[in-house]
């Protein structure tokens, strides 16, 4: 290979100068500065893996205009938990959204007082038949005040008289179980457990009440929301939020499906599962809109609306795992392989024998 002088002077120009700059960085670079070194393996393997983050980007992006396709065609119903019975949102194309009334406040307080008296078995706890340990106090006395101010409010509470006089005996049972701990100094175990008993069938009460209360509430909002949508409703989307707690039973989705019917669930009645009792509609929504714009994928590369549904690979896991059990001597335990698209409840339903409400424990 034939070599110009000129281009030998010019390489052997450009590599002093860079071993020059290298060597002449200023000392404030020292701490940071190295030769870094990468494989083409690492380096392969970081640009394909990057496909995958920029897929989320992307993603991202078009999820926006989906959204506003979906909501520009579909009336959308979001039913979020919250501490007040739950909130319902109703978005319909080319409106603002319409937040439904609250549940009446009654509900809020059945619940309160029910909670007061769980938080009781909370405090003590830790410190039952431990009479040398007497720091539950000063938070027994300060929650024991508290118990004092809603007992001497009560009467003033938009309730109805039979529900006052069980609250009011609720109270007067949490205040009796503070005073009696407090006097002792100690919490023992059967004093705690009497209490539980004794508390059990009021509680019970609250918790019907309450139920009752959310259920025709939220029963009247939406029969009024299908009478206004009309026709529009047999393409109106619902979705609610759950945490693992609440998905039996789910009230907001039990109250949706009874004017979805059954052949909505799972396709335009969605329970999405979080992880915290609190949902923004901003997040609901972009669960939302992901669920429905996947479905249209699925049909496009497989050709089934429902496909995306599921875990994709879990079709393929199932398979594997049967053969690694079965590798090990082991019996796959395993659910019922369910249909793409199944109309099931998004909760549990296998029936069994055991209590199944606070009825049955009875």
């Amino acid at each position: 290979m034939k070599l110009y002088p000129c281009l030998v002077a010019a390489s052997i120009a450009v590599s002093g100068s860079t071993a020059i700059h290298a060597q002449s960085l200023p000392s404030y670079m020292a701490p940071i500065a190295g030769k870094t070194a990468a494989t083409a393996a690492d380096i392969a393997t970081k640009d394909m893996l990057a496909l995958n983050t920029g897929m989320f980007e992307l993603y991202g992006d078009a999820a926006k205009i989906f959204q506003g396709n979906i909501l520009s065609k579909h009336p959308v119903i979001l039913g979020l938990f919250s501490g007040a019975g739950g909130r319902m949102i109703l978005y319909r194309p080319g409106m603002a959204p319409m937040d439904a009334p609250q549940v009446p406040v009654v509900y809020q307080l059945l619940k309160s007082v029910g909670h007061s008296t769980m938080a009781l078995a909370e405090v003590v706890g830790p410190y039952v038949d431990n009479s040398d340990d007497k720091s539950w106090r000063g938070s027994m006395l300060a929650y024991r005040s508290r118990m004092q101010s809603a007992l001497d409010g009560l009467d003033a509470t938009p309730m109805e008289p039979g529900w006052r006089d069980n609250n009011r005996t609720i109270l007067q049972n949490n205040i009796a179980f503070m005073d009696e701990c407090v006097a002792k100094g100690v919490i023992p175990f059967a004093t705690l457990e009497a209490f539980g008993k004794k508390q059990a069938p009021y509680l019970a009460k609250n918790v019907a009440w309450a139920a009752q209360t959310q259920v025709a509430h939220w029963m009247t909002v939406l029969a009024s929301w299908k009478t206004q949508l009309g026709a529009d409703w047999d393409k109106t989307y619902a979705a609610s939020n759950t945490i693992y707690v609440a998905r039996q039973n789910n009230v907001l989705f039990s109250v949706l499906a009874q004017f979805f019917g059954p052949e909505a669930i799972n396709s335009r009645l969605l329970l999405i599962e979080t992880v915290s009792f609190t949902t923004t509609p901003a997040d609901m929504l972009e669960s939302l809109t992901r669920i429905i714009a996947d479905r249209s994928v699925g049909a496009l590369f497989f050709g089934n609306y429902h496909l995306m549904d599921y875990e994709l690979m879990g079709g393929d896991a199932r398979a594997a795992i049967v053969a690694e059990t079965g590798k090990r001597g082991m019996t796959p335990f395993l659910p019922p392989v369910v249909p793409f698209g199944s109309k099931q409840w998004p909760t549990l339903v296998t029936p069994g024998p055991g209590p199944a409400s606070i009825a049955d424990l009875k």
